[in-house]
Parts: structure tokens; C-alpha cells; sequence
């Protein structure tokens, strides 16, 4: 394996919650349900300390509780850590109820049954169910009355169990055929599922060889079996696609090993460990592999590594303390889902957590890794990272097709979430509240124009950012995603820049840019550029109908008439200012078109006022002086005052 460069892409979290180690006295027990670790002295008697996510010495749950014979199997407490179920034997579970953080010892609850319990669960505060041989039972703890309540049961037999508490699915490996199958545990229900399709009605699988597990909200039945032909192992992947279908074997992950292996599963990925390699593989389902008969073989995402070495700060009387190296893939270390790494005899449970920046490096495909970012929880500004890199001057738009790709792969997630958006705001009553309504889940990570418009900043203005603008722009206008103003100023800027009027126009005309009065006003304001600017700028104007903005050019542009006939058919006469348009007609020392516009509002007063005078409070007196001087011959026929 390659472990070259000192590269690791999985690492342990850096404070891992310490617990007394295991020995002749002390046990150690995780509920991964709660993610709690209990490390038991005596059976008890000596202390019980409980920690879990997050633990300080305040959170944490210590305890003594009386050793009541028979060593210790399974140890639980109820999600409000208020009931602690306790089994010995293989017929009987105890409910210890709590005051506070303190057992009530003459408050212990026996439940026996007389069949061989293989463990339990809790499903609710109150609510525990018991899985064995002969099937599962869901029962209420009463505490006030010391009764334990059957609510719910289903008949069948089963040689072991596994247990997703995400998903409070139980997968049961029944004694008749060897079958798994499905069965979704809550509170006062038991919902049998279909059965996993193993492919062979004979097949037997082992416990130690199924992993149980969700990925990407799927709940996944992970079987580890040797392939067939080369006798390399594989892991199966079944995936519960839907309510009423059985899991189906959807994927195949190519192991390419043989030895021991343990699974995890970090942000979606499924990570399979080599003990005797001691390295970890990574597998994204999500990403295309080799399809057979409708089943997706996977590689490896990139070539296995090892988890990133370890130091463990030890208790010294030293100031700096003592450091120890941990032993990675350890025999002593026990894996729980979705990504717990403990070290019973370290005294050591970690979070399994993925290094994306190193991932990154070891992908070379721009496009796979970008589908891949696409995917991971915290893959947003990594993403961000490459992009800016493929647009740099370093590839100097030479990588075209490859954006153009990677644009659509990143604007259909963004497509998606922009509709959902509107839906929710057009299904959405007046009367009701935003609170009550339920949102849309965003993407694993969204990539908007804004983020978009941040990188092409460092390149503004280059020789090759016209081009991947417009391949960013027609990526949106492929998956009907508006431009924004940001985007649409920027474009309009680069256009200009380089002279692109044709394109511009273009582009308006196809309302690819946004169009506002903003927008327009940005094209205006570099109007002095080229006169096709301002053009532009008012068939922007005329698409949004923002008519007292190109009266206004207009008049700027000493286009009176054409303002006049704007104004007109726009605003109405009575809207239309008379004073304004006067002195604009006056500046242009054109005496025709002073007497065309004089004329026109003469007709106006006459069809509003019934008199071709001036109403005073327009203060148009210089401008019928100057008509009259200008025009003497008509005055004399009609002599408006004001």
C-alpha cells in the first residue's frame, strides 16, 4: 500500500475520551446507542463510571451498585439516563431505576424470561426491547409499580442480531434458512421487513462478516465475504432502497486483500480497514464504478493508507508529560458504527474523522474529486480550493472542458436546491407560519453564484476569464438557474473590458442577465464607453418596463421628442411634467423642437384644463415668454398666459 509522503487522509480525534482500561478487576462496556462507555469495577460494587460524547468531569456518571452474582454481559441506560438496564444472565435482564445520578438499590427491577437472551435495546425513555431466541419483545418499564410491561412481540427464530441505532432497524439472522432479515424496532411497534436477498437460499453468513450501518440516509447491510474466482475478499453492499423492498445488493466494494478486516463508516464513506497492512480503504458508493447486471463495482477512492500516527498525552508529574505513541489497528481495539475506535486495554474511544485537504492531493481527477467534495460534510471550501486552482493562470483557461463539466455537476445540485426553494415560498399561505412549515434539506454542499463570483474576482480582467464566464453562464442557463446581479455586473464588466458589444447585446436580448433597474443603471454608468452601451441599457429598461428611467436617458441624451412620446403612452398626460421637458427642448437651442414640445402640452391643457394656458403651478412663465418671442406670428392669433 502506498504511504509515501507521510499522507494520511483518516485520522483519530484529537482528545479521545480516556476510561479505566480493562483488567482482573475492570470491564469495559459501550452502548452504541447513547455513544456511552461504562468501565465496571468489581461487577460494580467498587464503582461504575459512565462517560460519553462531550464528557467533562461534569457530565460525567459515576456510581456503585450492588454485585448481585454472575459476571456482567450487557450494561445500558435509557436515552435520559434515568433507567440502567443491566443483564447477568442469559435468561434475565435488571432495571435499576435513578434519583438524580444515583441508583435507588431497593428499587431494582428482574425481568426473566425463559428463553436465551442474545441483548437488548432501548427504543424510547421507558420502552426496551429484548432480542432472543425465539424472537423480539418490546416492553414498558413502569418504575412507580416495579412492572415491566410486554406492549408489542414477533415470533421467530434467531441465532444472533445487529443493531443500527440510527435507524432503529434490528437485522436478525433467523435459525430457519439462515435468512436476514430486516426489522424496524420503535416505540410500541415491531415492523417485520423484507428479507435481504443473499443471492442462495444455503448461504450462510457469520455475525463477525455483517456490518450494519446507514449511508447517505440508506440503511446498508454490509456483508464481507472472499469474491468467488480470485478468493480476494469483498464487502457487499445491500441498501434498503425503499418501504416494502427487500435489500438489494447493490454495490460491490473490491477489496483486492485477504486477512482480517473491521468497517467503519465516516461522512458517507465506507471505510475498510486492513489489520495486516494496517492500512484503511475509502469507497463512495455515490461515485460511478464498473456496472454488472445492475450491481456497481467499486475501487478503492485512492490507494489505502494508514490512519495518522497518534500521540497520547499520559499523566506525568512533568511539566511537559509524557507522550506515547499509540499502536494503530491494534488487536485490542474493538470498532462501533458509524465511527468509534476503541482501545479497551489503552483506555482510549475515538471519533474516526476524514482529512479532506490531503484527499485532495491524492485525487488527480479534477472531475472525480469535485464529485466526490460534492458528497463530503465539510467538502465546501475544499471544492472552493479547486475550482479557484482550475481557473488560475496556471491552466489560463485552457481546462474548458473540463469547468464546463464540473459546472454542470455542481449547478444541477444547485438547480435542485433553488427549485425546492420556490416551491416551499409559492406552497406557502399567508397565514401560516415559516416555523410551521417543513424546509427543504440543503444539499451536502452547495456551490452558489455568489461563491462563484468570489473566485472569478481573482481573475478579472485576465484574457481568458470572458471564456469561462460564459461557460459558467450557459451552465446555468442549462439548468434554468437566473443569473444574479453580482455574476451579471461582472460579465457586463469583462465584456466591456474587452469590447464584446455584440455579445453583450446578445445576451440582453436572451435575458441571460439579470434584468433590473440596478443592472441597467451599471450599464448606463458606462455608457461613455460606447454608445451601444446606453442602448443596451434601455432595452433592459424596456424588458422591466422601467419607463421613468429611460425617459430620464432619453432626456439626458437631449431626446426630447422621443422622451415626449415615451412619457405619453407610459405615464399618461397628466403625469407628464411639462416644465422638465421644456427646459430640456429649450437647451437644445432647436427652435423646431421647443416648438414641438410647447405645442404638444398646449394640446394637453386644452384636453385636461379646456384652455391652452399653463396651469401656474407648473412655472413655465420664461418658457411662454420665450415661445412668444421666438414665435411672434402665432401669438398673436393665441396668447397662453400663466
Amino acid at each position: 500500500m502506498d504511504n509515501s509522503n507521510g499522507i494520511h487522509y483518516i485520522e483519530l480525534s484529537a482528545n479521545p475520551i480516556r476510561f479505566d482500561a480493562v483488567s482482573q478487576l475492570t470491564n469495559v462496556f459501550f452502548d452504541d446507542s447513547n455513544k456511552q462507555i461504562f468501565a465496571v469495577r468489581s461487577g460494580g460494587a467498587t464503582g461504575v463510571v459512565v462517560k460519553g460524547p462531550g464528557s467533562t468531569e461534569d457530565t460525567v456518571i459515576s456510581f456503585c451498585m450492588n454485585d448481585r452474582g454472575g459476571a456482567i454481559r450487557s450494561i445500558k441506560f435509557s436515552p435520559d439516563n434515568q433507567v440502567l438496564a443491566v443483564q447477568r444472565k442469559e435468561n434475565a435482564v435488571e432495571f435499576i431505576c435513578f434519583q438524580g445520578e444515583q441508583p435507588l438499590q431497593q428499587d431494582i427491577i428482574t425481568h426473566q424470561v425463559k428463553t436465551n437472551i442474545h441483548g437488548f435495546v432501548w427504543v424510547h425513555n421507558r420502552e426496551v426491547a429484548l432480542i432472543s431466541n425465539t424472537g423480539v419483545e418490546v416492553y414498558t418499564v413502569v418504575p412507580e409499580k416495579r412492572q415491566v410491561r410486554s406492549v408489542k412481540s414477533l415470533s421467530i427464530g434467531i441465532k444472533w442480531f445487529a443493531w443500527c441505532c440510527d435507524a432503529n432497524m434490528a437485522l436478525l439472522c433467523t435459525t430457519e434458512g439462515n435468512s436476514l432479515i430486516p426489522v424496524l424496532v420503535k416505540q410500541k411497534v415491531i415492523t417485520k421487513l423484507p428479507k435481504v436477498d443473499l443471492g442462495s437460499p444455503s448461504r450462510d453468513v457469520q455475525e463477525s462478516k455483517v456490518t450494519l450501518g446507514q449511508v447517505y440516509g440508506v440503511l446498508a447491510v454490509l456483508i464481507l465475504q472472499p469474491n468467488s474466482s480470485t478468493g480476494q475478499m469483498e464487502v457487499e453492499v445491500h441498501l434498503l432502497n425503499g418501504p416494502g423492498l427487500a435489500p438489494r445488493k447493490c454495490h460491490v466494494l473490491r477489496l483486492s486483500l485477504v486477512g482480517r478486516f473491521a468497517i467503519n463508516t465516516v461522512d458517507n464513506l465506507i471505510v475498510v480497514h486492513h489489520q495486516a497492512t494496517g492500512t484503511s480503504l475509502l469507497f463512495d458508493i455515490s461515485l460511478d464504478g464498473e456496472v454488472v447486471n445492475e450491481i456497481t463495482y467499486h475501487a478503492p477512492v485512492t490507494p489505502g493508507r494508514s490512519i495518522k500516527p497518534f500521540a497520547l498525552k499520559l499523566p506525568s508529574l512533568s511539566p511537559d508529560g509524557q507522550i506515547m505513541q499509540c499502536e494503530l489497528y491494534s488487536t485490542h481495539w474493538v470498532l462501533f458504527q458509524p465511527n468509534i475506535v476503541i482501545d479497551a486495554k489503552l483506555g482510549c474511544m475515538w471519533y474516526l474523522n476524514l482529512c479532506i485537504e490531503p484527499l485532495s492531493h491524492l485525487i488527480s481527477d479534477r472531475i472525480r474529486i469535485t464529485e466526490f467534495l460534492l458528497q463530503r460534510s465539510n467538502g465546501k471550501q475544499m471544492l472552493l480550493k479547486v475550482l479557484g486552482q482550475l481557473v488560475d493562470d496556471q491552466y489560463k483557461g485552457s481546462l474548458l472542458p473540463v469547468l464546463e463539466t464540473i459546472f454542470s455537476r455542481i449547478n444541477k445540485i444547485y438547480a435542485s436546491w433553488v427549485q425546492s426553494e420556490l416551491q416551499n415560498q409559492t406552497a406557502q399561505p399567508s397565514n401560516v407560519k415559516t416555523s410551521t412549515l417543513k424546509q427543504a434539506t440543503p444539499p451536502i454542499v452547495l456551490i452558489e453564484q455568489l461563491d462563484m463570483v468570489q473566485i472569478f474576482e481573482r481573475i478579472a480582467l485576465r484574457p481568458y476569464t470572458e471564456s469561462i464566464l460564459m461557460l459558467y453562464l450557459q451552465s446555468l442557463n442549462k439548468f434554468n438557474i437566473a443569473a444574479q446581479e453580482k455574476l451579471s455586473k461582472m460579465i457586463i464588466s469583462e465584456l466591456i473590458h474587452k469590447r464584446s458589444f455584440d455579445t453583450l447585446r446578445r445576451l440582453v436580448s436572451y435575458s441571460m442577465l439579470l434584468e433590473s433597474k440596478s443592472v441597467a443603471c451599471f450599464l448606463l454608468a458606462h455608457s461613455d464607453v460606447d454608445t451601444a452601451i446606453s442602448q443596451v441599457a434601455i432595452d433592459m429598461l424596456g424588458r422591466i418596463q422601467a419607463h421613468e428611467i429611460i425617459i430620464e436617458v432619453m432626456l439626458g441624451q437631449g431626446k426630447v421628442i422621443d422622451a415626449l412620446r415615451l412619457a405619453k403612452n407610459s405615464l399618461g398626460l397628466d403625469k407628464v411634467p411639462a416644465r422638465k421637458f421644456l427646459e430640456i427642448a429649450h437647451k437644445t437651442k432647436d427652435d423646431l423642437i421647443f416648438h414641438s414640445v410647447f405645442r404638444f402640452f398646449q394640446m394637453r391643457n386644452l384636453k385636461l384644463y379646456e384652455t391652452l394656458s399653463f396651469p401656474k403651478a407648473e412655472q413655465c412663465t420664461e418658457f411662454i415668454q420665450h415661445y412668444n418671442n421666438t414665435f411672434p406670428a402665432e401669438n398673436s392669433a393665441r396668447t397662453p398666459t400663466s
